[in-house]
């Protein structure tokens, strides 16, 4: 096709809500453009790519056993309210009502959906394992959304689920999984990452994320560049650096601490460094409170508390 019949419309100006380099860009080449906040129209160019990256998608997704399906992306609150998910999601979730006054909720994840359809369709043990995936757009209504089409409201999303009959069909085909999006993310040319992570909202029994290193990326991840080891900040595991604990250098006595509030407060007050004192913080838990002592130079992580 002839540019002169191509909409390739470009602009030297950055937005000022552009906070990184990848937002800028394809507004300035042409790619997206903002209609509201978190909501955007992908352009002829912009599609173009969109669409690569799909198929780089679905090839991979297809060599590695997954079925192609499209599911309505507008759900039924009687499926939220038979799974209990609503309160996880919350805020999140948007809510649509019909002219009949049913309510519904525009679909930011298809648990529920394909959930649904497996128990209607799947009635042999014969059927099993199956793997089923769509390229879907779902909406999730972000507080602030930013960073353009990488934290927006309204996104496209490639999202699998699978059904086993043993532990061991399951494993595999999470294998089949971890490698197809290995191999997705090398062909784009990604630097990254597979981290251990939190299951959240979504549940199950293990997690694992695949995160881009970027300096503009909002999440912390620890790893090692000598070894395959990574985990965020919930699923990171605190080794102690002291091989063996020290004898006493004093007998255990009460000191008074009048009108100390904090622990920095504490510490300035005894002259000791903050790695040196240890804290309790007491936390509701699921039946009574609960109290945890971490080091004073230590802040809790209320992921790894929950869990």
């Amino acid at each position: 096709m002839r540019t002169t019949a191509f909409h390739l419309v470009t602009r030297k100006e950055t937005p000022q809500d552009a906070e990184v380099i990848s937002h800028q860009l394809m507004i300035r080449t042409g790619m997206i453009r903002k209609l509201g906040a978190g909501l955007y129209t992908w352009s002829p160019l912009g599609l173009r790519v969109l669409q690569k990256v799909e198929n780089i998608i679905r090839e991979e997704m297809n060599a590695a056993g997954g079925l192609e399906m499209l599911m309505p992306a507008v759900q039924p609150r009687e499926l939220w309210q038979e799974t209990g998910r609503i309160e996880d999601f919350g805020g999140q979730l948007l809510a649509i009502h019909d002219r009949a006054e049913r309510d519904y909720f525009f679909g930011p994840t298809h648990e529920e959906v394909i959930t649904d359809f497996v128990r209607n369709e799947i009635n042999s043990y014969k059927q099993l394992p199956i793997n089923f995936y769509q390229i879907q757009t779902k909406f999730r209504d972000e507080i602030r959304p930013r960073f353009g089409v990488m934290r927006a409201r309204e996104f496209i999303m490639k999202d699998a689920y699978s059904f086993h009959l043993t532990q061991e069909s399951l494993e595999a085909t999470y294998q089949n999984m971890k490698k197809a999006y290995t191999n997705i993310i090398n062909r784009i040319g990604l630097d990254f990452r597979c981290v251990l992570a939190d299951s959240g909202a979504i549940g199950g029994s293990g997690s694992q994320e695949f995160h881009v290193i970027a300096d503009s990326g909002e999440d912390a991840i620890m790893y090692s560049d000598i070894g395959e080891y990574a985990a965020n900040l919930e699923k990171c595991e605190a080794v102690s650096l002291l091989s063996e604990r020290k004898e006493a250098t004093e007998k255990l006595k009460k000191v008074s601490t009048p009108g100390q509030k904090t622990i920095d407060e504490l510490c300035n007050f005894l002259s000791i460094d903050s790695s040196h004192s240890i804290k309790t913080l007491l936390v509701e838990g699921t039946e009574k409170p609960v109290a945890l002592v971490v080091r004073g130079d230590h802040s809790l992580n209320e992921v790894k508390a929950v869990n």
